[in-house]
């Protein structure tokens, strides 16, 4: 597995260079399996490839606070995410790891060894839901989706460690759809930070999941390509 640690200029580029490493896996079967960290430099609210913008989020107080809301590639519901949340991807083979085609087994394969890592520091640390990780005392640190392709798989995700949790209620309406261990609770109440530093995080990733080689390229151009076709565009951020 390869390694990228890049963060692009712009929320849109950040969200596109995700689908451009899986398109990129998708068309050369040769393209290593890839784990990128990144990290967002300001706030956005991201949205599922299905969600519903105006029942998911506060799209006003989004506009009035120049917080973009921008659509990503993998299903799941709304998220706020910036500074003091560490984001990573996984670019994963099917050829490689066949048993992921099954969505449930990807969940647990990836869940598992980034959960196993984690409680290396931190006791308790356990799958939750669908795709949440979460603390021993039920608090969600965080969420995660993934879109399949024909021979490969994107799995991505959110670390909270230093963000300010307050602002996911003023910017996210409260999820319609909910796991049964949030027992409706608020965000203030559902979700924390983990009590860990950047750089201890970044090494927990490469921990879960050990990389052979570290790069510095990237599909450049598709990635642009893919900002100026959906991700800085409304037909496909709005869309729903």
């Amino acid at each position: 597995m390869q390694f990228l640690e890049l963060t692009l200029d712009t929320p849109e580029e950040n969200l596109a260079l995700d689908e451009a490493l899986i398109e990129t896996a998708e068309r050369d079967p040769d393209f290593p399996e890839t784990l990128r960290i990144w990290e967002p430099q300001s706030l956005m609210v991201v949205v599922g490839r299905s969600s519903r913008v105006s029942n998911e989020t506060y799209s006003a107080t989004c506009q009035q606070d120049g917080v973009p809301i921008l659509r990503r590639t993998s299903g799941g519901t709304a998220i706020v995410t910036g500074v003091g949340c560490l984001m990573y991807a996984l670019i994963l083979s099917y050829q490689r790891r066949s048993g992921l085609r099954m969505i449930e087994h990807a969940h647990q394969f990836v869940l598992n060894s980034l959960a196993v890592a984690l409680s290396s520091r931190i006791p308790g640390i356990q799958r939750a839901g669908i795709s949440d990780l979460v603390t021993q005392d039920q608090l969600k640190f965080s969420g995660n989706s993934l879109r399949c392709r024909r021979h490969t798989l994107l799995y991505h995700g959110t670390l909270l460690y230093d963000f300010p949790i307050r602002q996911i209620g003023r910017y996210l309406a409260t999820a319609p759809r909910q796991p049964e261990y949030r027992q409706g609770r608020d965000h203030d109440s559902f979700v924390t930070n983990l009590s860990l530093p950047k750089a201890q995080l970044r090494d927990i990733l490469l921990q879960a999941w050990p990389v052979t080689e570290v790069t510095t390229e990237w599909p450049e151009q598709l990635t642009h390509e893919l900002v100026g076709q959906k991700y800085a565009c409304d037909k496909w951020n709005r869309k729903f």
